[in-house]
């Protein structure tokens, strides 16, 4: 993803959950896809979707067994 665009996703997770420790990066080779961070600890991937023109991000964070114990 474009810097731009990060940082407007960066903004809104900050903003939405009320969290300035929330980040939002870019990953390494992938231009469809960031990162987002809870200070060191990843959380998830936010992808990217383009369809018929309509721009949409979606956000998908994997909960392990272990974490909810």
């Amino acid at each position: 993803m474009k810097p731009e665009e990060i940082r407007k996703l960066d903004a809104y997770f900050k903003k939405t959950f009320r969290n300035p420790s929330l980040q939002v990066k870019a990953r390494p080779r992938k231009d469809d896809s960031c990162e987002l961070y809870l200070d060191d600890e990843f959380l998830g991937i936010i992808y990217k979707d383009d369809d018929d023109g309509d721009q949409s991000h979606n956000f998908s964070m994997a909960i392990l067994d272990v974490d909810l114990g």
